[in-house]
C-alpha cells in the first residue's frame, strides 16, 4: 500500500472518519430540528423546508407501512426525475425501515421488471408521467402497490425558470385499486412505527449490470452510504449549513444520490433541483440561488460552457465544481477556469462503492486523474493474474478496500465472490478498471477489463444491450462496443450481422431498440458485416472489435459504416 499521498492530503483533515452510528434517516431528522426553516429544496423557486421534508416523509412512511405493508428489509422501487418527491420518497422509505432501490427513470417495463423481479419489490413510488413504463408490473406481481407523484404539486404559484411541461402538468392518477396519489398518500396522516434500522441494515439496492447483461443489485448499508455522503463533503470543505448546491446529476445514480443529495442533506445545505439537464435553466438557477456548490459530468460542464447565452449568467458565487464520468478536455478545463477562477475536481467511484473511492485534493488537483484515495480506502494497483501489488508507472488492475464498498451482489454469492480478493488479510473490491498509481499516489485509469461504454457518465454494459438485440428477427449475431466520442466521451455502437435474407437499415433497429431499452443505451452508430470475428473456442472476439474502433476513431482507417 502507497501512502506517498498522504504528502497531498486536504489540510487540516483526517485520514479516516468517524461515522454516525444512525441511519441516514437521522441526518434529516437532526437538521429538521436544527434548520426548521431553512430550505431543503428549491424547485423552480418553490421551498421545501427541512421540517415540512421531515413530515412528508413520515406521512409516506406510515401510509408505506400501513396501507401497503412494507416491513423492515423490504425493497421499494424508487422510480421518478429529480425532484422534491425524490428526496422525500428516498428518506420516506427509509424511515418505514426498508430498503430503496433507485431505478432510472429512462428504464422501459421490461427492464423495470428484471429489477423489481429481482430485488423482490412489491411497493413502487413513481411520478405520473413515467406511469406507461411501470404500468405493466402494477397490480399483481411483481407490483402490488403503487404511490403516484406530480411533480406540479410542489411547484409554487410562480416558477422561475419556466418549468418543462412533464413538471407543470396537472395531477392526473389513474384511478386503479393498486395505485394511490402522492396527495392522498401524505394525506392520510398515518404515523410510522419506531425507526429501528441502524448502521449495519441494508438501506439502498442500486443495480448496475456487467459482463453476463444481468442487472446485479449492490448491497449497500446505512454505513457504507453514510461514508461517501459524509465523506465527499468534508473533502471538499462544505460541512457548513450555508452551502447551495445546483442538484443536476440524477438521484437514482450513486454520485448524484451521495456527493449531491444525502451529502447535502447530511450537512444542512440547500439543493437546487432540476430535474432533467437544461444548460440554461442551470445557468438562471446559479444566478438567482447564488450557487456555491455543483457536481457535473464533464458532459454538461461542457454543454454549460458552449451556450452562446453563457454572458448572461453570474457564476462568481461558485466556489466548488466537481465530478468525473469521463475525462474533462484540456481545453474546455482551462475555458472554465477562466471563467470560474475554479479547477474542475475530478473525482472517481462506482455503483459498488456508493459514489467515490478517489477524489482529486482541491489544493492540488491533476487534470485526467482519478485523485487520491479518500478517508480510510486502501487502493492498489496488482497484477489481475499474480495478484502481485505493482510499483508507480506499471498498469494493472485497481482494487478498492473501504468501508465505502458494497456487501456483495444481492442473491449472487458467484459473482460476489468474483468480485472479491484477500490481500493481506483484507477484502478488495476488483473494478475491472486498468490503470497506474504515480510516485505522488495519484491514480489514472487506461483501459477496463470488464466490457462496459461510459456514455456521458452513464455506464452502458454491451452483453445487456446484445441480450435484448438478439430478440429482432433479422439479427443473426452482434457485438456492441465502445466509440470514442468527443462530447460524451464514449458511445455505444453495434457491429450486426443480419440473417440470410433479411434485411434491416441502421435506423430500422435503432427504432427498435428505443422500444425495448433505455435512450441512452441504443446504438448510435451502427456497422454491417458478414462475419463477426471469433476465439479460437467460437466466442466473438469484442476486443478485436473495439481495439480497431477506437483506433479508427483516433487517426486509423475509418470502419465501413451505413
Amino acid at each position: 500500500m502507497t501512502t506517498a499521498h498522504h504528502a497531498f492530503w486536504p489540510p487540516a483533515q483526517p485520514h479516516e472518519l468517524t461515522l454516525p452510528r444512525t441511519s441516514l434517516f437521522a441526518n434529516l431528522a437532526v437538521n429538521a430540528q436544527r434548520f426548521p426553516d431553512k430550505p431543503v429544496t428549491l424547485f423552480y423557486g418553490a421551498a421545501l423546508a427541512y421540517a415540512q421534508a421531515l413530515e412528508q416523509a413520515e406521512r409516506l412512511a406510515g401510509f408505506l407501512q400501513q396501507r401497503c405493508g412494507v416491513a423492515r428489509g423490504d425493497r421499494v422501487l424508487l422510480h421518478m426525475q429529480n425532484s422534491p418527491q425524490w428526496v422525500v420518497a428516498f428518506y420516506a422509505i427509509l424511515r418505514a425501515d426498508a430498503v430503496v432501490v433507485p431505478v432510472s427513470p429512462a428504464l422501459l417495463a421490461e427492464e423495470l421488471r428484471q429489477i423489481a423481479s429481482d430485488a423482490g419489490a412489491r411497493v413502487a413510488v413513481t411520478a405520473q408521467e413515467l406511469w406507461p413504463r411501470l404500468s405493466p408490473l402494477a397490480g399483481g406481481a411483481p407490483l402490488s402497490h403503487v404511490v403516484m407523484a406530480t411533480y406540479s404539486d410542489a411547484l409554487g404559484a410562480s416558477a422561475d425558470p419556466e418549468p418543462p411541461d412533464f413538471v407543470r402538468a396537472p395531477r392526473s392518477t389513474p384511478s386503479l385499486p393498486a395505485v394511490t396519489a402522492w396527495a392522498d398518500a401524505i394525506g392520510a396522516a398515518l404515523a410510522p412505527g419506531p425507526h429501528r434500522a441502524g448502521p449495519s441494515d441494508l438501506a439502498i439496492l442500486p443495480y448496475t449490470s456487467g459482463t453476463t447483461g444481468k442487472p446485479k443489485g449492490c448491497i449497500h448499508t446505512h454505513r457504507s452510504a453514510m461514508h461517501t455522503a459524509i465523506g465527499s463533503q468534508a473533502w471538499v470543505g462544505a460541512l457548513l449549513a450555508d452551502s447551495t448546491v445546483l442538484a443536476s446529476l440524477p438521484f437514482f445514480h450513486v454520485t448524484g444520490m451521495q456527493s449531491v443529495m444525502n451529502g447535502s442533506i447530511y450537512a444542512g445545505h440547500t439543493l437546487v433541483i432540476l430535474p432533467r439537464w437544461d444548460r440554461d435553466a442551470a445557468g438562471r438557477l446559479i444566478t438567482r440561488h447564488r450557487v456555491t456548490g455543483w457536481c457535473a459530468i464533464s458532459t454538461m460542464v461542457i454543454d454549460f460552457l458552449a451556450n452562446p447565452r453563457l454572458a448572461e449568467y453570474d457564476v462568481s458565487s461558485l466556489r466548488v465544481v466537481s465530478g468525473g464520468g469521463a475525462a474533462m478536455p484540456a481545453a474546455v478545463a482551462e475555458k472554465f477556469r477562466a471563467l470560474t477562477g475554479l479547477e474542475y475536481v475530478e473525482g472517481y467511484g462506482l455503483t459498488e462503492t456508493m459514489a467515490p473511492s478517489h477524489v482529486n485534493p482541491l489544493h492540488r488537483p491533476k487534470r485526467h486523474c482519478l485523485g487520491i484515495p479518500i478517508y480510510g480506502t486502501d487502493a492498489r494497483v496488482i497484477d489481475p493474474d499474480t495478484r502481485r501489488e505493482l510499483p508507480p508507472g506499471e498498469k494493472g488492475e485497481i482494487v478498492i478496500h473501504g468501508p465505502q464498498v458494497f456487501e456483495g451482489y444481492w442473491n449472487d454469492p458467484a459473482r460476489t465472490a468474483e468480485a472479491f480478493i484477500e490481500i493481506e488479510g483484507k477484502r478488495f473490491f476488483r473494478t475491472g478498471d486498468l490503470g497506474h498509481v504515480d510516485e505522488d499516489g495519484y491514480f489514472f485509469i487506461s483501459d477496463r477489463l470488464k466490457r462496459m461504454i461510459n456514455a456521458s457518465g452513464m455506464k452502458v454494459w454491451p452483453a445487456e444491450v446484445e441480450g435484448l438485440m438478439y430478440g429482432h428477427p433479422a439479427i443473426h449475431e452482434c457485438c456492441v462496443i465502445a466509440s470514442p466520442d468527443e462530447r460524451r466521451g464514449e458511445t455505444v455502437k453495434a457491429v450486426v450481422v443480419l440473417k440470410p435474407g433479411a434485411t434491416a437499415t441502421a435506423d430500422e433497429l435503432a427504432s427498435w431498440c428505443r422500444e425495448r431499452m433505455a435512450a441512452y443505451k441504443v446504438p448510435r452508430l451502427w456497422a454491417f458485416v458478414d462475419v463477426l470475428p471469433k476465439s479460437p473456442t467460437g466466442k466473438v472476439a469484442w476486443r478485436a472489435l473495439q481495439e480497431r474502433e477506437t483506433f479508427a476513431r483516433t487517426g486509423g482507417d475509418p470502419t465501413e459504416e451505413r
